[in-house]
Protein backbone atom coordinates (compact mmCIF):
# COMPACT_ATOMS: atom_id res chain seq x y z
CA UNK A 1 0.00 0.00 0.00
CA UNK A 2 2.87 2.47 1.00
CA UNK A 3 4.48 1.43 -2.38
CA UNK A 4 1.04 2.88 -4.44
CA UNK A 5 1.20 5.83 -2.72
CA UNK A 6 4.68 6.72 -3.38
CA UNK A 7 4.05 5.80 -6.90
CA UNK A 8 5.52 9.13 -8.27
CA UNK A 9 8.48 8.96 -6.06
CA UNK A 10 9.55 5.61 -7.57
CA UNK A 11 9.37 7.19 -11.28
CA UNK A 12 10.71 9.95 -10.05
CA UNK A 13 13.80 8.16 -9.28
CA UNK A 14 13.92 5.90 -12.29
CA UNK A 15 13.70 9.19 -14.78
CA UNK A 16 16.31 10.33 -12.62
CA UNK A 17 18.23 7.54 -13.00
CA UNK A 18 17.66 7.13 -16.42
CA UNK A 19 18.38 10.60 -17.33
CA UNK A 20 21.79 10.44 -15.56
CA UNK A 21 22.75 7.24 -16.71
CA UNK A 22 22.65 8.03 -20.49
CA UNK A 23 24.59 11.26 -19.47
CA UNK A 24 27.29 8.98 -18.34
CA UNK A 25 27.09 7.14 -21.33
CA UNK A 26 27.52 9.90 -23.79
CA UNK A 27 30.56 12.08 -21.08
CA UNK A 28 32.52 8.93 -20.16
CA UNK A 29 34.66 8.68 -23.01
CA UNK A 30 34.90 12.75 -23.93
CA UNK A 31 37.68 14.87 -23.14
CA UNK A 32 35.48 16.47 -21.34
CA UNK A 33 34.06 14.28 -18.86
CA UNK A 34 37.06 15.05 -16.37
CA UNK A 35 35.74 18.58 -16.45
CA UNK A 36 32.20 17.35 -15.55
CA UNK A 37 33.22 15.05 -13.09
CA UNK A 38 35.59 17.95 -11.04
CA UNK A 39 32.60 20.34 -11.02
CA UNK A 40 30.24 17.68 -9.84
CA UNK A 41 32.55 16.44 -7.30
CA UNK A 42 33.60 20.30 -6.62
CA UNK A 43 29.54 20.88 -6.24
CA UNK A 44 29.05 18.06 -3.76
CA UNK A 45 31.54 18.72 -1.27
CA UNK A 46 30.70 22.55 -1.22
CA UNK A 47 26.83 21.74 -1.01
CA UNK A 48 27.63 19.34 1.86
CA UNK A 49 29.85 21.35 3.49
CA UNK A 50 27.36 23.92 3.75
CA UNK A 51 24.39 21.68 4.61
CA UNK A 52 26.21 20.58 7.84
CA UNK A 53 28.19 23.55 8.99
CA UNK A 54 24.77 25.50 8.45
CA UNK A 55 26.46 27.97 5.82
CA UNK A 56 23.27 30.28 4.59
CA UNK A 57 25.21 32.56 2.48
CA UNK A 58 27.05 29.69 0.94
CA UNK A 59 23.87 27.94 0.36
CA UNK A 60 21.69 30.59 -0.78
CA UNK A 61 24.72 31.13 -3.48
CA UNK A 62 24.89 27.66 -4.50
CA UNK A 63 20.77 27.45 -5.13
CA UNK A 64 20.32 31.21 -6.89
CA UNK A 65 23.27 30.09 -8.98
CA UNK A 66 22.06 26.67 -10.89
CA UNK A 67 20.37 28.63 -13.36
CA UNK A 68 24.20 29.72 -14.11
CA UNK A 69 25.61 26.75 -13.80
CA UNK A 70 23.51 25.22 -15.97
CA UNK A 71 24.17 27.53 -18.72
CA UNK A 72 28.49 27.32 -17.98
CA UNK A 73 27.96 23.47 -18.11
CA UNK A 74 25.97 23.49 -21.90
CA UNK A 75 28.22 25.90 -22.83
CA UNK A 76 31.66 23.82 -21.77
CA UNK A 77 29.53 20.67 -23.19
CA UNK A 78 28.41 22.80 -26.45
CA UNK A 79 30.49 20.03 -28.87
CA UNK A 80 29.54 16.39 -26.34
CA UNK A 81 25.96 17.77 -26.52
CA UNK A 82 25.44 18.86 -30.26
CA UNK A 83 27.13 15.28 -31.07
CA UNK A 84 24.63 12.99 -28.76
CA UNK A 85 21.46 14.97 -30.13
CA UNK A 86 23.08 14.40 -33.81
CA UNK A 87 23.07 10.71 -32.70
CA UNK A 88 20.03 11.26 -31.03
CA UNK A 89 18.29 11.95 -34.39
CA UNK A 90 20.29 9.64 -36.33
CA UNK A 91 18.01 6.63 -37.29
CA UNK A 92 20.88 3.98 -37.17
CA UNK A 93 20.94 4.75 -33.65
CA UNK A 94 17.63 2.83 -33.64
CA UNK A 95 18.19 0.97 -37.14
CA UNK A 96 21.34 -1.09 -36.44
CA UNK A 97 19.23 -4.13 -36.18
CA UNK A 98 20.61 -7.84 -35.40
CA UNK A 99 20.26 -9.11 -39.31
CA UNK A 100 22.58 -5.45 -40.20
CA UNK A 101 24.84 -6.76 -37.74
CA UNK A 102 25.62 -9.91 -39.16
CA UNK A 103 25.47 -8.70 -42.58
CA UNK A 104 27.74 -6.30 -41.97
CA UNK A 105 30.39 -8.53 -39.83
CA UNK A 106 29.77 -11.00 -43.03
CA UNK A 107 31.23 -8.52 -45.21
CA UNK A 108 33.92 -7.00 -43.20
CA UNK A 109 35.35 -10.89 -42.40
CA UNK A 110 35.49 -11.16 -46.37
CA UNK A 111 37.21 -7.32 -46.47
CA UNK A 112 40.01 -8.47 -43.94
CA UNK A 113 40.60 -11.59 -45.75
CA UNK A 114 41.09 -10.02 -49.07
CA UNK A 115 43.20 -7.55 -46.95
CA UNK A 116 45.22 -10.55 -45.75
CA UNK A 117 45.70 -12.69 -49.26
CA UNK A 118 47.10 -10.03 -50.94
CA UNK A 119 49.19 -8.87 -47.55
CA UNK A 120 47.59 -5.29 -47.60
CA UNK A 121 48.44 -3.82 -44.35
CA UNK A 122 45.00 -1.90 -42.16
CA UNK A 123 44.00 -1.71 -38.68
CA UNK A 124 40.65 -1.41 -37.97
CA UNK A 125 38.75 -0.02 -35.12
CA UNK A 126 34.81 -1.18 -34.63
CA UNK A 127 33.20 1.56 -31.63
CA UNK A 128 30.91 -0.17 -29.24
CA UNK A 129 29.45 1.59 -26.25
CA UNK A 130 32.50 4.18 -25.28
CA UNK A 131 32.68 6.66 -27.99
CA UNK A 132 36.05 7.16 -30.25
CA UNK A 133 35.16 10.74 -31.17
CA UNK A 134 38.35 12.00 -29.81
CA UNK A 135 40.85 9.77 -32.09
CA UNK A 136 38.14 9.93 -35.33
CA UNK A 137 39.18 13.89 -35.07
CA UNK A 138 42.64 12.89 -35.46
CA UNK A 139 42.23 11.27 -38.67
CA UNK A 140 40.15 12.30 -41.81
CA UNK A 141 36.52 11.85 -41.29
CA UNK A 142 34.52 9.93 -43.91
CA UNK A 143 31.12 8.71 -42.87
CA UNK A 144 30.77 6.52 -45.98
CA UNK A 145 29.34 3.18 -46.47
CA UNK A 146 31.49 -0.04 -45.99
CA UNK A 147 32.89 -1.93 -48.46
CA UNK A 148 36.06 -4.37 -49.37
CA UNK A 149 36.80 -2.24 -52.49
CA UNK A 150 36.95 1.23 -50.46
CA UNK A 151 39.11 -0.68 -47.50
CA UNK A 152 41.35 -1.55 -50.27
CA UNK A 153 41.69 1.80 -51.53
CA UNK A 154 42.66 3.29 -48.49
CA UNK A 155 45.04 0.88 -47.43
CA UNK A 156 46.46 0.55 -50.42
CA UNK A 157 50.91 1.20 -49.49
CA UNK A 158 51.78 4.16 -50.31
CA UNK A 159 48.03 6.46 -50.34
CA UNK A 160 47.64 9.15 -48.18
CA UNK A 161 45.44 7.26 -45.49
CA UNK A 162 46.74 4.02 -45.26
CA UNK A 163 49.25 4.43 -42.38
CA UNK A 164 46.56 5.38 -40.12
CA UNK A 165 43.85 3.18 -38.53
CA UNK A 166 39.89 3.62 -39.68
CA UNK A 167 37.02 3.74 -37.39
CA UNK A 168 33.59 1.91 -37.98
CA UNK A 169 30.78 3.06 -36.29
CA UNK A 170 27.29 1.25 -36.91
CA UNK A 171 28.62 -0.60 -40.14
CA UNK A 172 29.63 2.70 -41.54
CA UNK A 173 32.98 3.83 -41.80
CA UNK A 174 33.53 6.88 -39.59
CA UNK A 175 36.93 8.06 -40.43
CA UNK A 176 40.69 6.63 -41.71
CA UNK A 177 44.14 7.82 -41.48
CA UNK A 178 43.54 8.22 -37.12
CA UNK A 179 45.73 8.38 -35.07
CA UNK A 180 45.97 5.73 -32.13
CA UNK A 181 47.38 5.54 -28.84
CA UNK A 182 50.31 3.31 -28.55
CA UNK A 183 50.45 0.43 -25.42
CA UNK A 184 52.90 1.10 -23.24
CA UNK A 185 52.86 -2.23 -22.12
CA UNK A 186 55.81 -4.57 -22.09
CA UNK A 187 55.78 -7.06 -24.39
CA UNK A 188 58.03 -10.19 -24.84
CA UNK A 189 57.61 -10.28 -28.66
CA UNK A 190 59.97 -7.35 -29.32
CA UNK A 191 58.68 -8.13 -33.43
CA UNK A 192 55.26 -6.95 -32.56
CA UNK A 193 54.39 -4.05 -35.31
CA UNK A 194 53.40 -0.35 -34.52
CA UNK A 195 49.54 -1.48 -35.71
CA UNK A 196 48.98 -4.05 -33.48
CA UNK A 197 50.59 -1.67 -30.46
CA UNK A 198 48.28 0.77 -31.50
CA UNK A 199 45.60 -1.62 -31.25
CA UNK A 200 46.67 -3.00 -27.90
CA UNK A 201 47.11 0.85 -26.43
CA UNK A 202 43.36 1.90 -28.27
CA UNK A 203 41.29 -1.12 -26.57
CA UNK A 204 43.35 -0.55 -23.44
CA UNK A 205 41.60 3.04 -23.08
CA UNK A 206 38.35 2.04 -24.80
CA UNK A 207 35.90 -1.15 -24.94
CA UNK A 208 36.67 -1.41 -29.06
CA UNK A 209 37.52 -4.43 -30.63
CA UNK A 210 40.42 -3.84 -32.61
CA UNK A 211 41.58 -5.90 -36.42
CA UNK A 212 45.16 -6.01 -37.31
CA UNK A 213 46.17 -7.36 -41.12
CA UNK A 214 50.05 -8.07 -41.08
CA UNK A 215 51.55 -6.11 -43.98
CA UNK A 216 54.21 -8.75 -43.73
CA UNK A 217 52.98 -11.91 -43.11
CA UNK A 218 49.11 -10.98 -43.96
CA UNK A 219 48.22 -12.96 -40.99
CA UNK A 220 44.78 -11.16 -38.90
CA UNK A 221 44.76 -10.35 -35.63
CA UNK A 222 42.18 -9.51 -32.74
CA UNK A 223 42.50 -7.25 -30.19
CA UNK A 224 40.39 -6.51 -27.07
CA UNK A 225 40.82 -4.74 -23.63
CA UNK A 226 44.24 -4.76 -24.80
CA UNK A 227 44.41 -8.67 -25.33
CA UNK A 228 45.83 -9.31 -28.85
CA UNK A 229 44.97 -12.86 -30.38
CA UNK A 230 47.36 -13.56 -33.26
CA UNK A 231 47.14 -15.66 -36.66
CA UNK A 232 43.71 -15.82 -36.53
CA UNK A 233 41.98 -18.12 -38.99
CA UNK A 234 38.57 -17.06 -40.88
CA UNK A 235 36.36 -18.94 -38.99
CA UNK A 236 38.23 -18.15 -35.58
CA UNK A 237 38.18 -14.34 -36.50
CA UNK A 238 33.75 -15.43 -37.22
CA UNK A 239 33.49 -16.99 -33.82
CA UNK A 240 35.55 -13.91 -32.02
CA UNK A 241 33.13 -10.87 -33.74
CA UNK A 242 30.45 -12.72 -33.27
CA UNK A 243 30.74 -13.13 -29.41
CA UNK A 244 31.18 -9.66 -29.15
CA UNK A 245 28.64 -7.97 -31.88
CA UNK A 246 25.90 -10.83 -31.70
CA UNK A 247 23.44 -11.60 -28.97
CA UNK A 248 24.07 -15.01 -27.45
CA UNK A 249 20.62 -16.06 -28.42
CA UNK A 250 21.40 -15.71 -32.43
CA UNK A 251 24.99 -17.59 -31.59
CA UNK A 252 23.64 -20.09 -29.60
CA UNK A 253 20.93 -20.69 -32.93
CA UNK A 254 23.32 -20.67 -35.31
CA UNK A 255 24.96 -23.03 -33.31
CA UNK A 256 22.03 -25.54 -33.08
CA UNK A 257 21.20 -24.78 -36.70
CA UNK A 258 24.65 -26.02 -37.45
CA UNK A 259 24.59 -28.62 -35.81
CA UNK A 260 20.99 -29.76 -36.64
CA UNK A 261 22.51 -29.66 -40.55
CA UNK A 262 25.84 -31.76 -39.28
CA UNK A 263 23.58 -34.56 -37.79
CA UNK A 264 20.97 -34.65 -41.03
CA UNK A 265 23.97 -34.98 -43.31
CA UNK A 266 25.57 -37.26 -40.82
CA UNK A 267 22.10 -39.08 -41.20
CA UNK A 268 21.79 -39.09 -44.86
CA UNK A 269 25.07 -40.29 -45.31
CA UNK A 270 24.61 -43.45 -43.00
CA UNK A 271 21.77 -44.16 -45.55
CA UNK A 272 23.42 -43.92 -48.10
CA UNK A 273 25.91 -46.23 -46.91
CA UNK A 274 23.47 -48.53 -46.29
CA UNK A 275 21.94 -48.43 -49.91
CA UNK A 276 25.46 -48.58 -51.26
CA UNK A 277 25.96 -51.74 -49.34
CA UNK A 278 22.88 -53.49 -50.03
CA UNK A 279 23.61 -52.45 -53.48
CA UNK A 280 27.28 -53.66 -53.26
CA UNK A 281 25.72 -56.69 -51.78
CA UNK A 282 23.14 -56.88 -54.83
CA UNK A 283 26.00 -56.86 -57.41
CA UNK A 284 28.39 -59.26 -55.97
CA UNK A 285 26.23 -62.01 -55.62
Amino acid sequence: MNLLQHWRDVLEILILWIGIYQIYRVFRATRGARVLVGLLAILIVVTLAAYLARLEVIGWIITRSSLLLTFVLVVIFQPELRSALARLGSSRLFSFSTSERLEFLESFIDAVVELSNKRIGALFAIQRSISLKEHLETGVALDAEFSSELVQTIFFPKTALHDGGMILSQGRVSAAGCVFPVSRVELADRSTGLRHRAAMGLTEVTDAVAVIVSEETGQISLCIDGSLKRNLSKDELREAMESVFLPTEKVEENQDDHETTEHHTEKLDSETGLSDAGDSDLVSD
